[in-house]
């Protein structure tokens, strides 16, 4: 059967499923087809020639692992530069944070021509090609010019941005084109795909044909959102181990008196996390009767620091925490939990379990998979309460959580007003609705759909290797 084969920024073993994201998200179809990922190995040579790295092959049992050394001049053009200094900004609409330097893009596409012609002769004739999110955009491109006939489908896994914010970029044209080197291009969410085909549509002429053809540039585009979901069933097993029940237990018993509410992201200014501490800060003023009784626990894991606007917003996230406990906190109550420090995937099933109120509120998100995981933790027979972004991904699907307004305080703070004094009837029922539809959406319906589009029968063929391996592992368990 043809293989799987995957291209991303950075690869890690699908053997190990606590590296979580897209080693979680693709193991089982990898090593069901013995496939290949390939990607950058994180390795800088100081004094490398742009445009050259070198080739590492590993097995990790089926599955062969190709990695490409970077140059230091690649790595701050091609990653620091031009994938997270202009397209990581432009796609979360903050132009203001962007830098376009002409330098960038430069090393942008040197360093996509050096992934082409270094990942060109591993492939296979018969090879299904999957390239993955905003820093591989041109691949495809390069590809193609170098020969490559094979499938090739690529994902994105942030948000789109509509055409006027999208425009600002000035080789926008040039990063559509390349996009029309692909046979199928995903998005998280209806808006996104939307936003890419209005863009299309005005800078491209392209023309719509069918439920999700695009024409443009001499070739035919296939457009649709797929998004993406959890593995339900491994993350539940993840709840039921050890160190996830001895989290759940420590933090109920530490927190007794108390009502939590939870917060887990990355420490970026697309989160929003200074907008969720000036909510909680207007929660107390507000409603009064929260003090001295509701935590708001909030992990922001380090992210990025050596970046001017990552460091700026770390000091201002402490100074707004710091301000909330010095205004509300008492001997023993300190309304913010403020964590920086990143906190074993293991353990986030129990922290989820024991707060009564998640709260995933990103001023922008391609989709986020903390609000989905926080649904799939909670007991069913006394469950938590969503506080979910309407600027999510997650958004379109998980309609039965509260959808807010981050930039909106004072509504925001409504919402988790009504989370906290909601009604275990309506807890439950709504947990049940947002539960069904994770689990209806989960991420081997999301590699099935996607591959579906790419190719009918090698998704076909996945499934039914999928199925026989999890057989496998489960008479070998029995």
């Amino acid at each position: 059967m043809s293989r799987l084969v995957v291209v991303s920024n950075r690869v890690a073993d699908p053997r190990k499923p606590a590296a979580g994201g897209l080693a979680v998200a693709l193991g089982e179809a990898l090593q069901a087809t013995g496939g290949l990922w390939f990607g950058w190995s994180g390795a800088i040579v100081e004094d490398g020639t742009p445009g050259e790295g070198e080739l590492h092959l590993q097995q990790a049992g089926p599955v062969t692992l190709a990695t490409v050394d970077l140059c230091r001049e690649d790595h701050d053009t091609y990653y620091a530069g031009y994938s997270n200094g202009v397209l990581w900004p432009v796609f979360h609409y903050r132009l203001d944070l962007a830098d376009f330097d002409g330098h960038y893009v430069d090393g942008y596409r040197r360093v996509n021509q050096l992934f082409a012609r270094r990942l060109l002769p591993l492939l296979r004739p018969d090879d299904i090609v999957w390239v993955h999110d905003y820093h591989l955009i041109p691949l495809a491109s390069e590809l193609r010019a170098a020969g490559c006939c094979q499938r090739i489908g690529f994902f994105l896994h942030i948000p789109m941005p509509p055409p006027p914010i999208f425009a600002a970029i000035p080789h926008h044209e040039w990063l559509i084109r390349s996009l029309f080197a692909c046979d199928v291009v995903g998005f998280q969410s209806r808006t996104d795909l939307g936003h890419f085909a209005g863009h299309a549509i005005a800078a491209a002429a392209a023309t719509p044909v069918g439920d999700h053809g695009l024409d443009a540039y001499g070739r035919r585009l296939h457009a649709q959102a797929f998004p993406i979901g959890i593995d339900v069933d491994e993350f539940d097993r993840l709840g039921r181990g050890r160190e996830a029940r001895e989290t759940y237990v420590t933090t109920r018993d530490e927190y007794a008196r108390r009502r939590l509410l939870i917060g887990v992201d990355r420490l970026d200014y697309s989160k929003g996390i200074p907008q969720r501490i000036r909510t909680f800060r207007e929660l107390l003023t507000r409603y009064p009767e929260n003090r001295n009784s509701a935590t708001l626990i909030q992990i922001a894991s380090p992210s990025r620091e050596s970046v001017e606007a990552y460091a700026d917003i770390r000091i201002e996230l402490e100074r707004l925490c710091g301000a909330v406990n010095g205004d509300f906190g008492e001997l023993d109550w300190m309304p913010v939990r403020y964590i920086h420090r990143t906190v074993a995937r293991r353990r986030l099933p129990g922290l989820y379990r024991a707060a009564r109120v998640g709260v995933i509120t990103p001023l922008r998100d391609g989709m986020n998979l903390v609000a989905k995981e926080y649904v799939a933790a909670q007991q069913a027979s006394d469950p938590g309460v969503l506080v979910l972004s309407q600027f999510t991904g997650a958004a379109e699907q998980l309609e039965e959580a509260l959808l807010v307004n981050p930039y909106d305080t004072r509504g925001t703070a409504d919402a988790l007003q009504q989370a906290l004094a909601m009604p275990l009837a309506e807890r439950r029922a709504r947990h049940d609705a947002l539960l069904r539809r994770i689990r209806e959406h989960d991420v081997h319906r999301w590699y099935a759909d996607f591959l579906g589009a790419l190719d009918g029968a090698f998704a076909d063929q996945v499934r039914q290797l999928t199925l026989e391996r999890r057989q496998r592992r489960a008479v070998a368990g029995a």
